[in-house]
């Protein structure tokens, strides 16, 4: 291994979002992460939100609209809206004007 080309491998210290810290080693003196072992759900069995610029919120929120929106409308459906079952009920393509 050539000695001017590869980085230092150091000691390092990490330090996680759920604030767990620990030492390891790596090229880096200085490691920030959003998970790790101690809160990631596959290690603790626990379900955790990792929320990363806002996006849970968003998407909370939207959600919220999407339901409030679909409680004001009911389940009515538009005058003039057909079932995919009814428009294929009545004979095919026949336009409405024309008499059987």
């Amino acid at each position: 291994m050539k000695t001017s080309i590869h980085p230092d491998y150091v000691e390092a210290h990490v330090r996680c979002t759920c604030g767990n810290e620990f030492t390891t080693r790596a090229t880096r003196d200085e490691i920030h992460v959003e998970v790790c072992s101690n809160c990631h759900p596959f290690y603790t069995g626990r379900q955790k939100l990792v929320d990363t610029g806002g996006r849970v919120e968003r998407f909370q929120r939207r959600m919220a609209k999407g339901r409030l929106r679909q409680a004001q409308a009911g389940n009515a459906k538009p005058a003039g809206a057909q079932s995919a079952a009814g428009s294929l009920a009545g004979g095919g393509s026949q336009s409405p004007t024309q008499p059987e």
